[in-house]
């Protein structure tokens, strides 16, 4: 339960881009298969920008929890696409 936490406080400051995406995605084609792969290629993107920037300090953070980086990202990517899936549902009930 621990880890969950954990990987949920990493998730935090990306869950407002996330959301931001979702509407852009929603707007553009409500249909799943894009936002999935609009998800994959940001996650992608996290990884990189965490990977090349000093934020590549909070992976050893998670390294000591016993979080492997592509365990943390795939994780990530798996929560994201829930979030985009049940968002999507939502829109093309609406709209």
């Amino acid at each position: 339960m621990h880890r969950l936490l954990a990987i949920l406080a990493f998730y935090k400051p990306f869950v407002t881009w996330s959301f931001i995406t979702n509407i852009i995605v929603a707007f553009i084609s409500a249909q799943i298969i894009p936002g999935i792969i609009t998800k994959l290629f940001l996650t992608v993107f996290a990884w990189y920008y965490v990977h090349e920037t000093n934020q590549r300090r909070k992976l050893t953070f998670y390294k000591n929890l016993g979080i492997s980086p592509l365990k943390l990202f795939s994780i990530l990517f798996i929560l994201d696409i829930i979030f985009t899936v049940i968002f999507l549902i939502i829109f093309r009930e609406f709209t």
